[in-house]
């Protein structure tokens, strides 16, 4: 894939320097217009909210989703999100790059097996119940705990952020519903997880699986075994749905023409993109978009999109 420009506004963590972590925290005000962005737009960093009040709707690759407050949410770099309608958003974001998890590589799985679902509901209140064995309730203490560690910024204050994101990550984990990744132990385990993170990388756009075993060093075979005993799925479901999803991000949150969409996911003929894309949704590339369109989003221009952090 074609990463030199993007098509859909993507937005940049910029914090000053020297001497501080690639990672910001604050509120929807603090943190200024962008942080609350009712365009589709997709960053180069993770993003974590946690949301404590207003009303509206926050879709992420195409998903609406109502607001109810408390609830977490959690970003992957390169998925395409807005939020819609809002009126009083209130709540918590946690910004920060890959160089922050370099002394926890692992929580890069716990972020990727979170943002598989990427929007978890919090019972109201610090006193509401909880099943045993998940923190629900512990949920706004620890972030709030961040959010003074941040703000003191006392010795040894990056490591204490560190110590606290990788027990949010476990704690969220936790709550009904989320898968736990990669449960399988061994080498198949890790493959998959390579090869989902080198799907998240290119959208898809290596093409066919036979290319995603070349890069990973493994053969088709031993790929296709690793990723269905990890997920269920096999290699060249996976490459479709990602190729399927990033097309309709492009469609919906670009002016791309159907021919430079298909370029961009991999693919050298249009026409056959568009038997691809209708074989895959139902519906034609252009059919897709001007139902889209009728959601009335509001499209931003293409230089607005850095998250400065003072």
């Amino acid at each position: 894939m074609d990463t030199r420009t993007d098509p859909v506004p993507l937005h940049r963590l910029q914090v000053p320097l020297p001497q501080v972590p690639p990672f910001a925290m604050g509120s929807f005000e603090s943190l200024g217009p962008d942080s609350r962005a009712g365009y589709p737009h997709r960053h180069t960093f993770y993003e974590i909210v946690y949301v404590t009040g207003g009303s509206g709707a926050h879709v992420i690759d195409l998903v609406r989703r109502p607001l109810s407050p408390p609830h977490l949410c959690f970003l992957l770099p390169g998925q395409v999100h807005y939020w819609e309608r809002t009126n009083d958003l209130s709540g918590v974001l946690m910004l920060f790059t890959e160089d922050f998890l370099l002394a926890r590589p692992g929580d890069r799985q716990l972020l990727r097996a979170l943002g598989e679902r990427s929007w978890l509901h919090l019972p109201d209140g610090p006193a509401a119940p909880a099943a045993p064995g998940d923190d629900r309730a512990g949920i706004d203490s620890l972030v709030r705990s961040m959010q003074q560690e941040y703000t003191a910024k006392g010795d040894g204050y990056i490591s204490v952020l560190e110590a606290y994101l990788h027990i949010l990550l476990v704690r969220a984990l936790r709550l009904p519903a989320v898968r736990e990744p990669g449960a399988a132990p061994g080498r198949a385990a890790e493959v998959s997880r390579e090869f989902g993170l080198l799907l998240t990388e290119t959208a898809g756009a290596e093409g066919t699986v036979g290319a995603y075993a070349a890069r990973l060093g493994v053969s088709v075979g031993y790929l296709n075994e690793a990723v269905k005993q990890a997920t269920g799925r096999t290699p060249g479901e996976l490459v479709r749905a990602a190729r399927t999803l990033e097309a309709k991000r492009l469609l919906t949150g670009s002016s791309l023409g159907v021919g430079q969409v298909a370029r961009r996911v991999g693919f050298t003929d249009p026409a056959y993109f568009c038997r691809f894309f209708r074989r895959e949704t139902g519906v034609s590339p252009g059919a897709f978009r001007r139902t889209a369109a009728t959601a009335g989003r509001e499209d931003a221009p293409a230089t607005r999109g850095n998250h400065h952090v003072h």
